[in-house]
Formats: C-alpha cells, structure tokens, sequence
C-alpha cells in the first residue's frame, strides 16, 4: 500500500493548472475546458489520449499528479484504470480461442473444475462467454473481496458460497470475481501466471512499456499519480489499494502514451503495427452485445442511449447516433473511462486522480472528433449534480421510527468480542477495548455505535467507505451466548451470516481420560466415549456416526461438525465423572456413567 500522509489536505484552487496542448484543431479549447472542470470538480488532473485509425491525436496531462511536490501529469504518468483491465484479460482468452486451447462456449469447468457455484445448473452449464458477459446469476458481493489479502485460489475457492440473484443467462449482473476467475482459467491452460501473460501477448507486442499490473509496481514508477479524494473545500491523498490476487478484474496501471497503443489496435481490427495482436474474429465479438444490460428511450432529455449493452470485457452503447464501445474503471482515488467508435475510427482514454471529472471530458473530445453540435457536458452533469445534492437534503434522515431507545445490549460488551467466519466472505475480528466495539475485516478498521438491543451500526475507518454504514445484528444461541453476527453486505441476498468460533482449550491426554467410558442415556442405550489419537475425544452412540468433541470450558465440549450440540460432565465432591448432559436445541439429556 502507499504510504501517504492521511492527514494532508491541500486548500482548493491553490495551485496553477498545468497542461499539455494539443495541436489538432479539432481539439481547440480543450485545455480551457480541462482547466475549468478540474476546478469545478476539485481534481487534481487528468491524463488524456485521443486516437484516430492509426494516429495519435493526442496523449498528454493537465493537472498535478502530486499536489503537495507541484509535479505535473504528463502522457506517461501512470494511474490505476481498473476494471478497465477486464477488456485485456478477455482478449487473452479470445488469442487461446483462436489457437484451439479453448472454447468459450463449453462449460467452464471443463478448464476449471475448482470453479463451484452454488446453483448446480450453472455449475454444469456457464462457460467463458457467461463469466466474459456477466450473465452467470452471481450480483457484485464485492465486500468478499475488497480490501482483503486473501490469495487468488482462495477466492475462487469463496465463489461456491456466494448467494446468486438470478438464474444463468437470465439478467447482467457485474461480478469481478467471474474476471478473477478467467485470469485463473488463463494460468491453467497456459501454466503461466495471469502477469505473464498479460506481459507476453499484449503489453510487450505493444510496446506498453510504461504499464504494470501492481501498485507496488506502479509505486516503483518515476511517473505515477498519487490517489485523491475531494470535498468541497479540500483534497486529500488516500492510499493506494492493492489488489493483486483480483488482478484480472482490475489492477492494470497505465499511462495515456501506452493506452493510445491499446486503442489504436482495438480501432484497427485487433492489429498494431501491421501485425494481428487481438484475433479480427474475437475483436468482433467482443464489440457485439453478447447480453442486454438496459436502454435509454430515444428522445428522452439530454439521453441519446438508444442501445446498452455488454459485449466481452466492453460495455457497448450508442451515443448521439455513434456505436461506441467502452468501459470504465475505478480503485480508490482513479476514475477512468476507455472506449472507442468503431465505425468512425475514434478513440478516446481519460484518466483523472480525483474521479469526477472523466465523462465530462470524454463527451467534449468525442463531440469535436464525431463533428456534433455542441453541448454543454460541464454544465449538463453539474446541474444534475447539484439537483441530487438537494434531493438528498430535502430527506429527512430519521430513524426513529425502527429505533427502540433506551434500549441496552443484552451481554456485556466483551460477550460479543471474538473472530466470526464466513466461507464466502472471510473473517471478521470483534474487540472490546475502554468499553467500545471495533473490528477489523479486509483490513479495513470499523468501529461500532449501539443501536438498539443487539444491533449496532458499524462505521468503516476508510477514506473510500466513508459513507458505507451498515447494521449489523448479533444474535444468540440457545443457551443464550452470542453465536453469530450478520450483515446486509448485498442487496438481493439474504444477510451475510459470520459464525463465531469457539476458543477451544488444549487438554492432555491424561486430563481427558476422565472423561472416557460408557453413560447410559436410556435402558438398552448407551454413549460411549473413548481418546484417538494423541488427546482427542470421542463419543458414539450406536445408530449415529462418532462425533469428534473440541473443549471450550471446564467439563464442557462442543460437537465439531454440529453447531449448538455439546457435552457437560458432572462430577461428585471427590472429583469423579459421575454423568454427562447431552446439550441441544430441542432440549438436555442427562446420562449416568456406567460403574
């Protein structure tokens, strides 16, 4: 991660816009236009590149890519451009279709048995083409995955536990994980890691000298933009966020000198310098909508969306009667938008370090390149910024109709510290510190406020998450101790369940002899308990499979694989095990130990 100071924030409109003109006519005023926007929206700078069949137009800077040292962003200043990645790591699979390695159209885990979902039918039916088009049922559940250090196999591992929304092919829902999981497919059928692939069959034959595909790469750059966030009245650096083990969905870092190579090969049916790069059969492909995602009505104010859709790793749409092809990407503090107009030999790449700004300016350029009328895009997107900002303010923010006052958790704040797992989503740390509960998931610190009974609302302690709080509810089993916590982390889906582990104690063999021997729970029934192993207890009843018992307190122990059920064992006054109660929901069982 980038290590920035949190605590800097710089005064807006302090410092000089610095620019790289362009020199096409058809560009005049862009520089005036950047500067105004770039103020408007409190950014530090973007990065440009405008592309034309086989020429560069443009590619230069406007801004700072550093506020605080007054160092400017030029063409080769490297910033995040996200999911704008998935359109690379798609097009590698498109060059192993052409080479007969695989066929987009199988099921997937023909190439990837470890990819499980949780719906059977998919599992057996969605292929390449589905993950590529987002159309495999499975919504966003990007809290599975952000800002967390888990490795790439153990998210693909996750997927299996992830909730869908939808059956396969029946809507678009965008979902990173699928991208992961082409980059995955990508190292299996090559035995290559997904990086070097990138590096090997598109970077390098490109010559996107100046592209890498980590922050601790980009880090690494002479030229890299630092991350921003803005408010009205100040800007801020934030980290970096490293994604490595998402890559194939997002960590690209690139520059407006490397993305116009991109560009031109896309305009030029897959073809840089003369030479196939992106196979002609798959670039067609992949700019042909492959899944509905939704459309504008034509003649709507200020909409000229008259098509939307999603082709390979693109976005595709109209825009003012022209078929454009694009994508965004955003990773804290990067906002960029690539795209392309195929019939018209167009491409345009805008990259700022604050987000805002990037639409503004692409519609400008692709307005004076496509020759259209004129139109006010600055003006268009704050006014509707401004109306929102008031929509919002006319809402009464007023709980109180869920919220029971004066109301108190029903266990001591420490009952509800402890680490709380889900097989999709990891693992989530609860303390108890001076009377107070945080936590810490995805290495993102959360600190939490009560709101009423067991349920409280957890604050993320992330530049990037300021305005994500959610509710989270603990809840008890039957004995009363708080046993789980969920959390509404995706829309559509039943709330995430995080199960609280149980701290087992480590007991000699010797201390668990005592617990060995026969109870008899009914006439003719009998438990049998006995040690495997060096010192693991056991019990069996006949009829039922044994049951592996991990210790949680004196005399007590839970069944491993059955959440809810344990054993207690009594003794007399001398110390001796004298019975043994069957703990679970529907009621305790007591047994007497066989003499």
């Amino acid at each position: 991660m980038q290590k920035t100071n949190l605590l800097f924030v710089v005064l807006l409109f302090s410092f000089t816009i610095t620019a790289q003109t362009p020199t096409d006519p058809r560009l005049k005023g862009l520089d005036t236009l950047v500067a105004k926007v770039l103020k408007d929206w409190h950014a530090p700078g973007v990065s440009i590149a405008v592309v034309e069949k086989g020429k560069v137009i443009y590619t230069g800077g406007f801004g700072y890519r550093d506020i605080d040292k007054k160092l400017p962003v030029t063409e080769n200043t490297q910033f995040g451009i996200g999911s704008c990645t998935k359109a690379f790591t798609a097009s590698i699979l498109g060059m192993l279709a052409k080479d007969d390695k695989v066929d987009l159209d199988k099921p997937v885990r023909n190439y990837l048995p470890e990819l499980k979902f949780q719906n059977e039918y998919t599992n057996s039916h969605a292929t390449l083409r589905d993950m590529m088009c987002h159309r495999t049922g499975l919504p966003r559940h990007d809290m599975s995955w952000y800002a967390s250090w888990a490795t790439r196999n153990e998210f693909l591992e996750r997927i299996q536990y992830l909730e869908p929304t939808a059956e396969l092919r029946e809507k678009w829902q965008y979902n990173n994980f699928m991208f992961m999981a082409q980059g995955v497919v990508i190292e299996k059928l090559t035995g290559k890691s997904w990086e070097d692939n990138m590096k090997e069959k598109i970077l390098k034959p490109l010559g996107m000298n100046n592209t890498n595909l980590s922050t601790k790469d980009m880090e690494k750059s002479g030229d890299h933009s630092l991350a921003y966030s803005s408010t009205d009245s100040s800007i801020k650096a934030i980290p970096y966020r490293n994604i490595d083990a998402m890559g194939p969905a997002g960590s690209v870092n690139s520059c407006a000198k490397d993305m116009a190579q991109w560009l031109i090969t896309w305009i030029n049916n897959g073809k840089y310098n003369g030479k196939e790069i992106i196979p002609s059969s798959y670039r067609s492909e992949a700019i042909t909508i492959q899944m509905a995602t939704g459309g504008g009505l034509p003649g709507a104010e200020n909409s000229d969306i008259h098509i939307n859709g999603y082709g390979l790793g693109w976005g595709i749409s109209s825009y003012r009667g022209h078929y454009r092809v694009e994508h965004g990407g955003g990773i804290d503090g990067f906002i960029t938008t690539t795209g392309f107009f195929p019939s018209d030999s167009i491409g345009i790449f805008v990259v700022s370090n604050q987000g805002q700004p990037v639409a503004v300016i692409r519609n400008f350029i692709a307005d004076r390149m496509l020759k259209l009328p004129y139109r006010n895009w600055n003006k268009f997107q704050l006014d509707a910024t401004q109306k929102a900002k008031e929509a919002a303010k006319s809402v009464v923010k007023n709980d109180s109709l869920n919220h029971v006052f004066n109301t108190k958790p029903s266990h001591a704040l420490a009952d509800y510290a402890g680490i709380y797992t889900n097989p999709g989503y990891g693992k989530i740390e609860i303390k108890s510190t001076e009377n107070k509960l945080t936590s810490n998931f995805n290495s993102i610190d959360i600190r939490f406020e009560h709101y009423h009974y067991d349920q409280f609302k957890a604050y993320p302690e992330d530049p990037s998450l300021e305005d994500a709080t959610l509710m989270v509810n603990f809840h008890t089993d039957e004995k009363g101790t708080i046993s789980k916590l969920t959390i509404p982390f995706e829309s559509g889906v039943k709330d995430i369940e995080f199960v609280k582990e149980t701290k087992s104690m480590d007991l000699a063999k010797d201390a668990l002899q005592q617990y060995t021997g026969e109870y008899e729970l009914a006439p003719g029934m009998v438990a049998k308990f006995y040690i495997k192993g060096e010192k693991t207890l056991y019990a069996f009843i006949e009829g039922q499979p044994e049951y592996e018992l991990v210790a949680v307190k004196k005399d007590e122990f839970n069944l491993k694989v059955m959440t809810g059920y344990s054993v207690k064992f009594e003794s007399n006054e001398k110390g001796e095990v004298t019975a043994v109660n069957f703990i679970q929901p529907n009621g305790v069982f007591k047994a007497p130990k066989k003499k």
